[in-house]
């Protein structure tokens, strides 16, 4: 399902995090998981969903993106927490 959305990606240590936009969220973390995307999240092994958010068109899911990637860390931390308090993947509950 074709939706846009900001997702936000870790570790298992949650000590690294990456932020991404998509049109196909489920395909989108797929591809992380699987290693199928060369690059930073590969690289650091980036395979957890800690934070997605939905939008309903792609202009507003990047401008949020690009926010998001502005923000520091600590504030970042606290989003995530707040929403996924024990920083769980939420991939199973996207498929």
């Amino acid at each position: 399902m074709k939706q846009p959305a900001i997702y936000i990606i870790s570790n298992k240590y949650n000590n690294v995090l990456y932020i991404g936009v998509t049109s196909n969220l489920v395909q989108r973390v797929y591809q992380h998981k699987e290693k199928l995307i060369t690059g930073f999240s590969a690289k650091y092994n980036l395979t957890k969903l800690v934070h997605f958010e939905l939008f309903d068109d792609m202009e507003n899911a990047i401008v949020r993106e690009k926010r998001l990637k502005q923000w520091h860390r600590e504030w970042k931390n606290k989003m995530i927490t707040k929403t996924n308090p024990n920083w769980r993947d939420l991939y199973p509950d996207i498929i």
